[in-house]
C-alpha cells in the first residue's frame, strides 16, 4: 500500500484502527470527515492516538469538493449499518470516480436486500471507472473461512454458523439496529415485525428497498455468491435477548435493565437448489460481564467439521480486512462488485 492516498468518511469507533492501519501499512491519509460537530477540526493524529498528522477532519458536506481535489485511491466508509443509509456516501465516491469500500454490513453482499440502489450504485461505478465494495470481519470469519471449509469437504448438505458480537464496540447506530434498550413490547413492534410476513411481501419491500436484512441475510447470499449456489428462498427470524440483572451501556449512554431487550438474534434460513440449506445466527448484544465474542460454524456432509473461534478481536479483525482488501479494490472491475468476486484474503506483508 506504499504511497497510495486513502480518505476516511467517519472518523468515529473503527476509524481509529482502519486510520493507523492503512497509515502503518505505507498509505497516506489525504482527508477526512464527518458529521459530528465534536471532531470536525480535530486532526486526525488525535483521533487515532499519534503526534498530529497535518490532516484535520472537515464537515461531511464538503466530500464532494475534497474527493475532486484530493483524488485519492481509496475511500474507507465507517458509518452506518445500512446502504440506504450510505446512499450519499457512496453515490458521491461513484460520482467522483473514487474507490470505495466500507464496513456497512448490509454492503458485504447488498444484491439480496436492496438490489435496486446496488443497481444504482453499480451503474455510476461503471460510468465513472472505479470499484464500490462492503467487507470487514465476516469477509474472513463468516465468509473466507467458510468457503476455504468447503473447498476441503467431499459432500455438504447444510452450512450452520453461529457468531456473537458486543454491540458497545460499534456504536449507537449498531446498538439501535439491533434494538439494544427497547422493551419487549417496543422489540416486537419496530424490529420483529418486519419479519412477520408472507415470502411475497418480503420480495415487495427488498424491491422498494425498505427491508431491514440482519447480517447473515447477506452473509448467506456472499456464501452461495462463492460457492455457486442457487438460492431458492430465504427467511430470517429475529429474537430478543434479556439479561437478569441491569447493564450499563456507555454507547447508548443508558441502564439497559433486567427485562429489556440487550439485543437479538438473527437467524437467516436459506434453501439452494443444490439441495445445500444455510442456517446462520448472529447474536449481537450489550454483553454482561461473562459474554464473550464466539464464532461457531459446521459444515455438514462427508465428512462433518466444526470450526469454533472465541474471543476474537472483532473491531480489530474487521479494519484489518478492510485494509487489506483495498489492493484487491482498487484493482477489481468497475462497479458495485462484492468481495466474494475478488479472491481470498491476503496479508499485507510489512516492509522493514
Amino acid at each position: 500500500m506504499n504511497n497510495l492516498k486513502i480518505f476516511q468518511y467517519g472518523c468515529g469507533k473503527m476509524s481509529v484502527y482502519t486510520m493507523r492501519y492503512a497509515i502503518e501499512n505505507g498509505a497516506e491519509i489525504v482527508g477526512a470527515v464527518d458529521i459530528n460537530p465534536n471532531l470536525i477540526g480535530k486532526d486526525i493524529g488525535e483521533i487515532i492516538g499519534t503526534d498530529n498528522i497535518g490532516v484535520k477532519v472537515s464537515d461531511a458536506k464538503q466530500v464532494e469538493e475534497l474527493l475532486k481535489k484530493l483524488k485519492p485511491d481509496c475511500v474507507i466508509v465507517t458509518t452506518m449499518s445500512l446502504l440506504s443509509d450510505l446512499q450519499q456516501a457512496l453515490m458521491v465516491c461513484a460520482k467522483c470516480g473514487v474507490n470505495a469500500i466500507t464496513t456497512c454490513e448490509e454492503a458485504f453482499y447488498p444484491m439480496n436486500s436492496n438490489p435496486n440502489l446496488t443497481k444504482k450504485i453499480d451503474a455510476l461505478a461503471k460510468e465513472n471507472n472505479c470499484t464500490i465494495t462492503g467487507s470487514g470481519y465476516q469477509d474472513a470469519f463468516w465468509g473466507n473461512l467458510i468457503t476455504t471449509l468447503a473447498g476441503a469437504s467431499h459432500k455438504i448438505t447444510k452450512i450452520k454458523g453461529s457468531s456473537s458480537y458486543n454491540v458497545e464496540d460499534y456504536g449507537i447506530a449498531l446498538a439501535k439496529a439491533h434494538g439494544a434498550g427497547l422493551t419487549k413490547e417496543e422489540f416486537e413492534k419496530e424490529i420483529a415485525s418486519v419479519d412477520e410476513i408472507t415470502d411475497e411481501k418480503r420480495k415487495q419491500i427488498i424491491e422498494e428497498g425498505k427491508y431491514a436484512p440482519s447480517y447473515m441475510w447477506n452473509v448467506n447470499g456472499w456464501l452461495c455468491d462463492k460457492l455457486g449456489l442457487t438460492v431458492i428462498s430465504q427467511t430470517q427470524k429475529c429474537i430478543p435477548q434479556f439479561n437478569s440483572y441491569d447493564i450499563e451501556s456507555s454507547t447508548l449512554k443508558m441502564t439497559v435493565k433486567a427485562g429489556m431487550v440487550t439485543g437479538m438474534s438473527a437467524v437467516v434460513t436459506t434453501e439452494t437448489k443444490e439441495g445445500i440449506t444455510l442456517e446462520t445466527e448472529c447474536i449481537g448484544k450489550v454483553y454482561n460481564k461473562d459474554e464473550f465474542d464466539r464464532n461457531e460454524w459446521t459444515i455438514y456432509g462427508e465428512p462433518d467439521t466444526t470450526l469454533v473461534i472465541e474471543k476474537p478481536a472483532t473491531v480489530e479483525l474487521t479494519c484489518a480486512t478492510i485494509v487489506n482488501r483495498i489492493p484487491d479494490v482498487i484493482n477489481a472491475e468497475p462497479g458495485f462488485i462484492p468481495t466474494s468476486r475478488m479472491g481470498e484474503l491476503k496479508y499485507m506483508k510489512k516492509e522493514s
